[in-house]
């Protein structure tokens, strides 16, 4: 681990969980068309773009879908719109302790810290929830034309806390971001619901975990 230098962390499901906010705003999109939409539905989502999120929610469809791309647009902005109104019960008591004070020790120990997530929500969870400040940069949905396992979020994370990609560690909960780290050179680090997952170089057990393991 000596050659690490910056650590990139996804957002949701690694600082935080707004996983149960996708999923009701899926649901009632799935629901107003017929679609049977569920919890384990919505596991397949993890990681991956609103666009694409979206492609796989119409593909569960008992009846063949022909939608337009403005069509598409809409229902992505109308899933969106639901997602963001309950993103706004967020309160910094969703992020726990141990996640703020671990970020804390790793800026102690001089590591520049960065948010990678396809979100393009992560600058408004990351300000309901009063952890902006705990990072040194943030990269998200907005600044990228490839979601993951496309590792460009993360290199944008790297470029922006000036280091190298191979001297990055990528916190990840999702197949799609440990593909991305290890796609862009980086240590992928596998924690929560990944991490079992054979794509991970290392295991993250506890969050807390990273203090001594770098």
């Amino acid at each position: 681990m000596s050659n690490i230098k910056g650590i990139i962390f996804d957002l949701d499901g690694v600082l935080l969980s707004t996983d149960r906010f996708h999923f009701l705003a899926w649901k009632k999109l799935a629901d107003r068309m017929g679609i049977t939409f569920t919890e384990k539905d919505n596991e397949r989502l993890r990681g991956v773009s609103r666009m694409e999120s979206l492609e796989i929610v119409l593909s569960l469809s008992e009846k063949p879908l022909t939608l337009s791309e403005e069509e598409k647009i809409a229902l992505a902005t109308e899933k969106n719109d639901c997602y963001r109104e309950y993103l706004k019960t967020l309160t910094p008591a969703d992020v726990a302790d141990e996640v703020r004070e671990t970020l804390a020790e790793l800026r102690k120990k001089g590591y520049p810290l960065a948010v990678g997530s396809s979100s393009k929500n992560t600058r408004f969870i990351l300000s309901q929830t009063e952890l902006t400040d705990a990072f040194d940069a943030i990269a998200d949905g907005n600044d990228i034309k490839n979601s993951k396992p496309d590792p460009e979020v993360f290199l944008k994370a790297a470029a922006l806390i000036g280091t190298a990609p191979e001297n990055c560690a990528v916190i990840e909960d999702a197949e799609a971001g440990l593909e991305a780290a290890n796609r862009g050179g980086m240590l992928s680090v596998a924690y929560a619901s990944a991490v079992d997952c054979p794509l991970g170089k290392v295991k993250l057990h506890k969050f807390s975990d990273l203090v001594n393991m770098f």
